[in-house]
């Protein structure tokens, strides 16, 4: 046997928990691409001359990034010492396929008035989120069988039923950011589980908004490439 014989890596390393990545644009564009497959199979496999081993992957995946390689960009040119070429040149290190695969993208603004006051001390609110979290999944479990994350196309069409006018809704959406079909396929997914958190049983125009909401990644490419 020649070469070295495969080893789990880190994504395998993470199966049944969460990954998390820093400063994500600092990876190689072909390593974050790397992680396409895993995130869509929850498995990889390697191939050297004489073997082939598939490890499992299925993990959480967790990012954080800058908007912009000077640190800020808040959609006006005048808060980033980066022009839109370089802000879109550092960008785009996170292909199309692997923003599809990233459900969730959330913006966290800058809160400058929050150094300029003592914060309240709260009660944890995780029992909270918790029991609403407990419950979710067995309402989707009763439901289906499975988590909403598992749901393949066809289990889609059956349960994330919409309105004529909510589908159109949700497609004129998906044109204006020119999403994929996988991306469509995720915001159902979504809608569906923020619907199950609310303990109801349609989806309705509020929850796909919500879902539509957590995509700041794709909403900030487009702006860049309209100034």
């Amino acid at each position: 046997m020649t070469g070295s014989p495969p080893r789990p890596g880190e994504i395998s390393l993470a199966h049944q928990n969460v990954l998390f990545l820093d400063e994500l644009p600092e990876f190689s564009r072909h390593v974050l691409d790397c992680l396409r497959e895993p995130l869509e199979a929850g498995c990889v496999t390697i191939s050297r001359a004489a073997q082939q081993t598939t490890f499992p992957a299925k993990f959480q995946l967790i990012c954080a990034l800058n908007p912009s390689p000077c640190g800020h960009f808040d959609g006006d040119l005048s808060s980033a010492r980066a022009t839109p070429d370089q802000i879109l040149k550092y960008l785009n290190k996170l292909s199309g396929p692997l923003l599809d695969r990233i459900d969730m993208q959330v913006s966290v603004p800058r809160q400058p008035e929050a150094l300029q006051q003592q914060q309240p001390v709260h009660e944890p609110l995780s029992n909270s989120w918790r029991k609403l979290v407990v419950q979710a999944r067995e309402r989707q479990h009763n439901r289906q069988q499975c988590l909403n994350s598992e749901l393949n196309t066809k289990q889609l069409t059956k349960h994330c039923l919409l309105t004529e006018e909510d589908h159109g809704f949700l497609v004129k959406a998906i044109d204006k950011f020119g999403l994929s079909h996988r991306a469509y396929h995720r915001l159902l997914r979504l809608a569906r589980t923020i619907a199950d958190l609310e303990g109801v049983n349609t989806i309705s125009r509020q929850h796909l908004a919500e879902a539509l909401s957590y995509r700041a990644l794709d909403r900030l490419l487009q702006q860049l490439r309209d100034l």
